[in-house]
């Protein structure tokens, strides 16, 4: 049975006292933890500070990207050994907001999906469509082109390494959320591909999460479907009432 995850994605939010503070107010309202995992993605500058407060807790921590080379002149780059040092044991890699904005591409997806398994770092692979693409009926489409882009030549004992989050780009940021049908119907078309591709047992137990606009209050409905285990959650995860909120009504599942 899988259970489920709840990763809090900060974004260019929090200096490194301000991520302290609060790691520190979660972890303080956060209690038993024995069947979901929860998961923190603050900036790269305070990864270890956060890593080294939480490491007696059970909130694990995660970069938000990375570069697929290890070492080089890469100005400005992190490698995924930097991260590991650092003390993240996860990555959000193919996020809309670097899709966007940082000319991030399947092929570079591909890329660092390979780079984090290769350094046992657990990927957060990002997928979703824009607010025109799903209006144009297009869904099924943008989602195959993503997975197979992302996941090429991925090897299928690698397979369960990955967890997946569906985000409709429309829904990131905008106070919009799918509804519990439209993002089930997603997260149905992922768990298909993964069968078709590697079969039921591999796919039964990879992680499908959603994000866009996840908030306490629509937790339940949204996690309460087959193939829906777990949020990554923007905004809210800013503040910790919220964000142990959503932790809260997910143990309830």
């Amino acid at each position: 049975m899988r259970t489920k995850l709840i990763a809090g994605n900060w974004k260019m939010n929090k200096t490194i006292n301000e991520a302290l503070d609060l790691v520190k107010a979660l972890n303080d309202g956060v209690q038993q933890l024995a069947n979901i995992s929860v998961v923190v993605a603050p900036p790269y500058t305070a990864i270890n500070k956060v890593a080294e407060f939480l490491k007696n807790s059970d909130i694990q921590v995660s970069a938000q990207d990375l570069f697929w080379e290890d070492a080089g002149a890469f100005t400005g780059a992190i490698s995924t050994p930097m991260i590991k040092e650092a003390g993240a044991k996860y990555c959000i890699i193919g996020h809309s907001e670097k899709r966007q904005f940082f000319n991030e591409t399947d092929d570079t997806v591909n890329k660092k999906i390979k780079a984090a398994i290769a350094h046992d770092l657990i990927p957060i692979f990002c997928m979703g469509e824009t607010l025109v693409q799903r209006e144009a009926n297009q869904v099924e489409t943008v989602i195959k082109q993503q997975f197979f882009g992302g996941l090429q030549d991925i090897k299928p004992g690698d397979i369960v390494k990955i967890i997946i989050a569906y985000e409709p780009i429309w829904a990131i940021g905008t106070g919009k959320t799918a509804t519990p049908e439209q993002a089930e119907e997603v997260h149905a078309m992922i768990r298909g591909m993964l069968i078709k591709e590697f079969g039921p047992e591999v796919a039964n137990v990879i992680k499908i999460l959603y994000g866009g606009s996840v908030k306490a209050d629509n937790t339940k409905e949204l996690l309460s479907k087959p193939n829906i285990d777990g949020a990554l959650v923007g905004g809210a995860s800013l503040k910790a009432q919220d964000f142990i909120g959503i932790i809260n009504n997910a143990k309830l599942l």
